[in-house]
């Protein structure tokens, strides 16, 4: 009996929308969108928007009708012929936007180039103008005609989750005085839900009869619109002050940007010392193998009694770092920010994990690794999405004043230079712990240089003191995910928290600090922002900014 995957189960349209998810956040953070949820947008930059919108629907009916010749089965015909509908309905819609808010779209009517790409892709997409399919003359049989009537709801379809996406995320800022209510309203209503829906239940019929080959042209197709969606609102003009993108006020000349990240879980996927662990395994010698004469000079365990020491090292450690942070919860929780007193709890972490490092080196679990083989694995250590990106993008913008620091408590730096150099960012400073090698063998050994929070903290205090430009505005931010990034967190400009570290959050909440998420964060500060005044950040205010992946932090930083 054929059995059916949960991921088929999920459906075409929803399988694709998770799988480019990027698109949706990067376009909620755009300048655009974040003054619409705040609702100062200016009524020009709206009335732009809604003329623009307007050739979206006038396309995406005549897509429909396209795709309508197409379809051979009658209730697919049926379908797409509802689709039309409310997509005519849809117009009608923004004509009463156009009357509620007294529009003057007279000199609307031309679309702009982000509008035409994407308008120009539909329609393209609509007469089999894509790779591989047969242009509408040619189309010889029935399944080749249904080919073009999926990849035509391929194109449309993110449009209408997108917008039901923003409209629901919106939904959090529409309080009665909202401008802009009834826009969010329509489209976070489930009238919009059931037509979204709707529509990606047709898609997922008109997929079933797909070849592998091309359900790939039609996620192909899908992200590309989303993409060409993305560019639409990221293209709308905005002639106001906002407060994103973060460097959209930058002058190299006047401003410095000191940038922090920890290393660990908040850029790689996996814990930089599992993977030197690893590496230890599976280059020492096996029980009844004798040593190679060229590491000769350092004795090594065998990989079965290294795999085994390591286990007890990790479970150890486990063990009391969870002892230390319920050591640390059981004194009373304050009502108030105290910085201070954080700063003190944290000493008894910071001799846990010195203890720590120490067994580790004298376990000998780290002796005899080639610094060849360290930084392959630096080269191909995975990092996580749009982290590598950011930096790149900051790296190579020839524009800006930024100062980029890794603050890390690695046992082994040459792991992170490898990482980063091998994609491009050679500028970045690093800062963690060092191997000690001989005849490039490690011996062990550590230099410890960051080991604890409060080592952290004072790395990232002499940075800013030796870098300091008197002559510049400087604007800090932090990057972190754990415990150990707490301190730096906290006296950044700008505190970013990615990830859902739980030990992270018990002990600041503890000690009176709160987590806000970054959109809405935005979404206040922009609604509350006097044109002509300065967006202002400020460190040591108890308030963390928290994120769920890399490309919220580009696009805030930089832009989408």
């Amino acid at each position: 009996m054929a059995t059916t995957s949960k991921l088929d189960e999920e459906g075409t349209a929803k399988r694709f929308w998770g799988k480019f998810s990027k698109e949706s956040t990067l376009t909620l953070y755009t300048p655009f969108v974040v003054s619409l949820a705040s609702g100062n947008l200016k009524i020009d930059a709206f009335g732009h928007y809604i003329a623009q919108d307007v050739h979206f629907y006038k396309c995406f009916a005549q897509a429909c009708e396209l795709a309508e010749d197409c379809a051979d089965d009658d209730d697919a015909k049926a379908s797409i012929v509802q689709l039309r509908k409310r997509v005519l309905k849809e117009l009608k819609h923004h004509g009463s936007f156009v009357q509620e808010w007294d529009l003057d779209l007279s000199s609307e009517t031309t679309p702009n180039p982000a509008t035409t790409k994407y308008t120009n892709f539909v329609i393209a997409t609509a007469t089999g103008k894509v790779e591989g399919v047969k242009g509408p003359g040619e189309l010889a049989t029935p399944f080749e005609k249904t080919k073009v009537a999926a990849y035509t709801l391929g194109a449309i379809a993110p449009s209408m989750r997108l917008n039901f996406f923003l409209g629901k995320e919106l939904m959090n800022f529409n309080g009665d005085e909202h401008p802009y209510k009834k826009w969010i309203g329509k489209y976070s209503s489930e009238a919009y839900q059931a037509s979204m829906l709707q529509t990606e239940d047709l898609l997922d019929k008109l997929s079933v009869s797909l070849t592998g080959e091309e359900l790939d042209t039609m996620q192909k197709l899908y992200h590309q619109a989303l993409k060409l969606e993305m560019e639409f609102f990221k293209s709308q003009p905005i002639d106001q002050q906002t407060v994103l993108p973060l460097l959209k006020q930058h002058n190299s000349a006047e401003h410095r940007l000191t940038v922090f990240s920890d290393f660990d879980l908040t850029c790689t996927v996996v814990d930089s010392s599992a993977i030197l662990a690893e590496i230890a395994i599976v280059t020492a010698p096996k029980s009844d193998q004798s040593q190679p004469e060229d590491q000769i000079q350092i004795a090594r365990m065998s990989s079965a009694d290294l795999r085994s020491t390591w286990e007890v090292l990790s479970r150890d450690y486990t063990e009391e770092y969870e002892q230390c942070i319920e050591s640390i919860l059981a004194n009373q929780k304050v009502e108030e920010f105290d910085y201070e007193g954080l700063k003190k709890a944290l000493e008894q972490l910071s001799e846990f994990e010195r203890r720590a490092n120490t067994r580790v080196i004298e376990s000998n679990v780290l002796k005899g690794l080639n610094l060849e083989d360290i930084k392959r694995a630096g080269e191909l250590l995975i990092l996580h999405d749009d982290c590598i990106g950011f930096f790149q993008s900051i790296t190579n913008n020839q524009n800006l004043n930024v100062n980029l620091n890794i603050l890390s408590y690695c046992w082994c730096a040459d792991l992170i230079r490898s990482t980063f150099s091998s994609g491009g960012v050679h500028t970045m400073q690093i800062h963690a712990n060092e191997f000690i090698f001989e005849d490039s063998l490690s011996t062990g050994e550590i230099i410890q240089k960051i080991e604890t929070p409060i080592d952290k903290l004072q790395a990232y205090t002499d940075i800013l003191k030796n870098s300091n430009q008197s002559d510049k505005t400087n604007l800090t931010i932090y990057i972190g995910d754990s415990v150990g990034d707490i301190l730096c967190l906290l006296e950044a400009d700008i505190g970013i928290v990615i990830g859902s570290s739980s030990s992270l959050r018990k002990i600041a909440t503890h000690f009176g600090v709160s987590f806000v998420p970054l959109f809405p964060a935005l979404v206040k500060k922009q609604k509350k922002h006097v044109e002509g005044s300065v967006f202002g950040w400020k460190g040591l205010s108890g308030v963390l900014y928290t994120v769920s992946s890399w490309a919220e932090i580009h696009s805030f930083i930089i832009g989408s």
